[in-house]
């Protein structure tokens, strides 16, 4: 089975879809079970913002009784997020291959920069 997404802002994106599988794949191989798992995307922005348009999203993450929220600006930098923690938990993670993405631009390097605490 798969991982049940949920979306209040239009679903993820085609290249999130594209690889969903192959993060599927490798949980699988680590004794995760997929369909344990629902992802659920919204906006992270104030609603005042809508006319403008997300510039982050909230993606929680349930699994059982227990979840996880995290804000990203993108699906991908999010699905890179969740697979290094899914391998991460599994102990040794030398040979996970990580799932390929295009390299951050520069407005996400500056958040990243900006998150960093002081």
């Amino acid at each position: 089975m798969a991982i049940i997404l949920q979306s209040s802002v239009g679903g993820f994106s085609a290249e999130f879809m594209r690889k969903l599988p192959q993060l599927e794949r490798i949980m699988v191989a680590r004794g995760l079970d997929p369909a344990d798992f629902i992802i659920s995307k919204d906006r992270a922005s104030p609603s005042s913002l809508y006319v403008i348009g997300a510039f982050f999203f909230e993606y929680t993450v349930y699994v059982g009784d227990e979840s996880f929220t995290v804000t990203e600006p993108n699906d991908m930098v999010f699905l890179d997020f969740f697979f290094h923690r899914c391998v991460a938990e599994a102990g040794d993670a030398d040979d996970a291959k990580p799932i390929p993405s295009r390299p951050p631009g520069p407005i996400t390097r500056f958040f990243r920069w900006m998150s960093q605490p002081i």
